[in-house]
């Protein structure tokens, strides 16, 4: 594990949570698209997920405080658990939810750069992201003037005094302008669509609702949800790809909606600024896009007993009915549920909620302290 860190000048006054959240960012290559992000990631802590070869050096710029974890750390900290923790695949960046100990975490993909606002303005996608996971949600009632604690927002007449206060935000899933986040065939049959529509809204999903929650611009409150948001099994050696994240929100929203929890989607945009082949995603995608007409209906039906009071005994409740429903459509759904637990085993080793003193074990040598 390598860590890196650098006074440097141009830092904003106070930013919002810097000493709350960790930014977690999986690649492959060099993170040079840090650079721009410079004016509002440099005061955060990040955590860096190297998939692929782990001899290959990859250069961070100055300044930024890291630690990065590549395959030889995640097998050397999780050892046999390590398992759970997908290869070759973006999914890799859930040991960083696993790893961090914030209570925030913002998420983000390498191919993602600064957006700019209609007016022109750089927009601070964290920073939104911060004022979402702050604010309630509004999960029991649609709110037709989005989100309600927005500036230059309010309740609209006839929504419910009682449920005005809400309730506290989980996950707040951010959008894309340029590439859109489609699927293979979309992207067949679309090759030059591109996103420039600015939707200046947020708003709560509502219970009940499912979304394709997707992980390249997203945040959550890692001590509300974090348990729950398992990348699940992708890339080396599995039928599947590219619905780590979907799986993820599927489970996290089920989870939530149980919880009394809420989710935003909306605002902040980021600038997505290369396609994926098509080609190759509908290799990784064909089995998920037959097998999702069976996933959906079965996360629409699932419930949870009232005895599941932590997101944890969710999680595990989840991963049995998961078994039991899932386990014929696919052998792949039984080995998912076995890793869906062993994550849960490895998130309580290095987060264990009494004694916090062993929380050091967890750092490989040479880690930031």
């Amino acid at each position: 594990m390598e860590n890196g860190s650098s006074s440097s000048s141009s830092v904003p006054s106070t930013p919002l949570l810097k000493d709350e959240l960790d930014i977690v960012i999986p690649t492959i290559r060099n993170l040079d698209f840090l650079e721009m992000w410079r004016p509002f990631f440099q005061p955060y802590h990040l955590i860096i997920v190297q998939d692929g070869d782990p001899s290959k050096i990859i250069r961070v710029p100055d300044g930024f405080d890291y630690e990065l974890y590549n395959r030889n750390d995640i097998n050397r900290i999780l050892g046999s658990k390590a398992s759970c923790i997908s290869f070759k695949d973006s999914a890799c960046r859930c040991f960083g939810y696993m790893i961090s100990k914030k209570k925030y975490i913002f998420t983000i993909d390498d191919d993602c750069f600064v957006a700019k606002d209609p007016s022109g303005k750089e927009i601070n996608a964290l920073e939104q992201h911060i004022k979402n996971l702050l604010s309630p949600s509004t999960p029991f009632f649609f709110n037709t003037l989005y989100d309600p604690y927005h500036e230059g927002a309010d309740f609209v007449r006839g929504y419910p005094f009682s449920l005005r206060e809400g309730v506290p935000t989980a996950v707040s899933h951010g959008l894309w302008l340029n590439i859109p986040d489609y699927d293979a065939p979309t992207q067949l049959v679309k090759p030059l669509e591109r996103n420039t529509r600015y939707v200046d809204a947020v708003l709560t999903v509502p219970k009940g609702t499912l979304f394709p929650m997707c992980g390249m611009n997203l945040a959550f409150n890692r001590e509300v949800i974090g348990p729950a948001m398992y990348f699940g099994l992708m890339g080396d050696g599995q039928p599947i790809g590219r619905y780590d994240d979907m799986w993820a929100g599927w489970c996290m929203k089920v989870i939530c909606d149980h919880l009394g929890l809420g989710v935003k989607t909306g605002l902040p945009y980021i600038w997505h600024s290369k396609a994926s082949n098509p080609f190759v995603n509908l290799k990784k995608e064909y089995k998920g896009i037959y097998w999702q007409e069976e996933l959906i209906p079965f996360f629409q039906t699932v419930t949870l007993p009232k005895e599941c009071t932590t997101v944890q005994k969710c999680y595990l409740e989840l991963s049995k009915q998961v078994k039991a429903k899932l386990g014929k459509v696919d052998d792949y759904f039984n080995k998912l549920t076995d890793a869906m637990v062993t994550w849960i085993e490895a998130w309580d080793e290095l987060n264990p909620s009494v004694n916090a003193g062993t929380a050091a074990a967890r750092k490989p040598n040479g880690a930031a302290k």
